[in-house]
């Protein structure tokens, strides 16, 4: 039965991968608002509702490695010329398991929809929540097919107190019982070795690509 974008990261978040035969598989885009690469070991996969023969032909005309093609910078630019889309980062994907019990430290949820930080994520999520606490904020919302994705910003003046850990953490017991994703720019070393030490494990990368 042919796998969808969400059956694809439900299998990664429990450990179930694509197969690393160096191949690629192509599925439709979740939404309008999100097409994009995801490289697994020796695995990628391409969700986009373009002409699938034209992702193999302009994947096959990319000079390097065929494990490396999908993220190399000749087909994420074709990729965004043909689209029409924009793209930042290549991340790290992270994904975290859920936590029972109440979250720590304390955290005031931020109401307002208006909200310069609601508003921020709202381009890149759906059902987006806010929490604030002292010298950060917690934001979790769905992006990527539908998956529960988390972001934390710590106060400058409150860095290196393990703050950005415990917000990590904290999203997972707020996650209603499901995995909680976290994308990381690799150059992040910072917040990765926060989320790593909150319990989030590295599974893949990312290539986003989003309207413009």
């Amino acid at each position: 039965m042919a796998q969808s974008l969400r059956d694809i990261l439900d299998a990664a978040a429990r450990g179930d991968f694509p197969p690393a035969d160096g191949g690629t598989t192509i599925v439709a885009q979740h939404s309008h608002r999100d097409a994009g690469v995801l490289s697994f070991t020796a695995h990628s996969v391409v969700f986009t509702d373009e002409d699938p023969a034209w992702v193999r032909r302009t994947l096959a005309d990319v000079d390097c490695d065929a494990l490396a093609a999908s993220m190399n910078a000749r087909f994420l630019g074709a990729f965004v010329a043909r689209t029409g889309r924009r793209t930042d980062t290549i991340d790290v994907m992270t994904v975290g398991s859920p936590l029972a019990g109440d979250p720590a430290p304390a955290l005031a949820e931020i109401v307002d929809p208006g909200h310069p930080r609601v508003l921020s994520s709202l381009r890149r999520r759906d059902e987006v929540r806010v929490w604030a606490a002292e010298g950060g904020v917690l934001v979790l919302g769905r992006g990527i097919a539908g998956r529960l994705e988390v972001a934390v910003e710590v106060d400058e003046g409150v860095r290196h107190r393990g703050l950005g850990r415990a917000l990590a953490v904290a999203a997972r017991h707020l996650s209603g019982g499901e995995p909680v994703w976290a994308q990381i720019a690799p150059g992040n070393a910072r917040s990765m070795r926060a989320f790593q030490a909150a319990g989030y494990a590295p599974v893949g990368a990312e290539a986003l690509l989003t309207p413009r």
